[in-house]
């Protein structure tokens, strides 16, 4: 029976654990797919996993991780075969069904993509869910109406996983980028990425939010919310967009009616989890082109074992991680 090493979280009464465990393929659960992971990587949610109060796991012990990337081995869908070269992001994954901290997965056919040419596995999850979020904000805004020509795009936590990849898709299209952050160590960086403009995070959550501010961007990319979102909303152009997609800063988004009605703004909702195959396979064809950042791997995503992998994970929720971290699970 073959032995594999994978990323346990346990809870018994008050006992929490976090630990690198033997499993057999008695122990993953059921799918028509099972995949010899290569590389996954580290998000937010997989934190929280990780934390005995983070509220993601409901069933003990559990594998978390909610990106993976890697080779099938065997498959009863028709859809895929041995050998095939895949991704799985979203949907259950590392959420209610093992996710990819782990040498093999098992899952539904349903949930798998084909890893798309023009990327390599690492390279695939260098951008994972946070790479697909962010680019599902740009696809989202840029259907929405916004081009580099109606003026300059914000990207709020512009140094996590989704803002630093937002930051250098955006600067591939040509967008004027102003990136914010708390972290003045963390400048050079994003001008490396293409940002033209940073701002310290503080400006954009004042302690008093006007209900229709300046007119300063034509669209925003907003993994933060609470409110630096409200403040956003007060300060987009008429007609303009914001995509958010996370709440680091909190769910609650002191704002008024005003942007929507006086000036046209929309707030557009990105969710990773459910998004349709078709779009989901749309997104990733073109992060494989015309978004893929050229520093992914130069920059923004650093490389860490499934050892090494529990330190990452308490930091990611004290907001001290740069870019993505990718897992190696060979």
């Amino acid at each position: 029976m073959t032995a594999f090493s994978a990323l346990v979280v346990n809870k018994m009464d008050e006992q929490f654990s976090v630990d690198i465990k033997e499993l057999t393929f008695d122990d993953l659960p059921s799918g028509d797919v099972t995949i010899r992971v290569a590389y996954s990587s580290v998000n937010y949610k997989d934190g929280l996993a990780a934390d005995p109060k983070g509220r993601i796991v409901r069933s003990y012990p559990f594998v978390p991780g909610i990106d993976l990337a890697g080779t099938v081995v065997s498959s009863k869908s028709s859809r895929f075969r041995e050998g095939d070269e895949v991704i799985v992001t979203s949907y259950g994954l590392g959420v209610s069904h093992f996710g990819g901290f782990s040498q093999y997965a098992r899952v539904p056919s349903d949930w798998v993509v084909p890893l798309p040419q023009g990327l390599t596995m690492k390279e695939a999850m260098a951008l994972g869910t946070a790479g697909f979020t962010a680019a599902l904000s740009i696809q989202r805004l840029e259907e929405n109406g916004l081009h580099p020509e109606k003026g300059s795009v914000l990207v709020t936590g512009s140094t996590g996983g989704v803002g630093s990849l937002a930051v250098s898709m955006l600067a591939l299209r040509a967008y004027h980028v102003v990136a914010s952050t708390g972290k003045e160590s963390e400048h050079e960086y994003l001008r490396q990425l293409g940002a033209k403009e940073i701002l310290h995070r503080a400006e954009l959550s004042p302690e008093k939010i006007l209900p229709l501010d300046k007119q300063r961007w034509a669209g925003a990319v907003d993994p933060v919310g609470g409110k630096t979102l409200a403040y956003v909303l007060s300060t987009t152009q008429y007609g303009g967009s914001v995509a958010v997609s996370g709440l680091t800063g909190g769910g609650e988004v002191p704002t008024t009616v005003y942007p929507f009605i006086l000036r046209g703004v929309n707030l557009l909702g990105i969710d990773s989890v459910e998004c349709p195959m078709d779009t989901r396979t749309k997104i990733w064809d073109r992060m494989a082109s015309e978004l893929k950042p050229k520093n992914l791997l130069k920059h923004i995503g650093y490389e860490v074992n499934l050892y090494e992998l529990p330190a990452v994970l308490s930091e990611i929720l004290k907001g001290t991680i740069r870019g993505r971290t990718i897992v190696s699970l060979n």
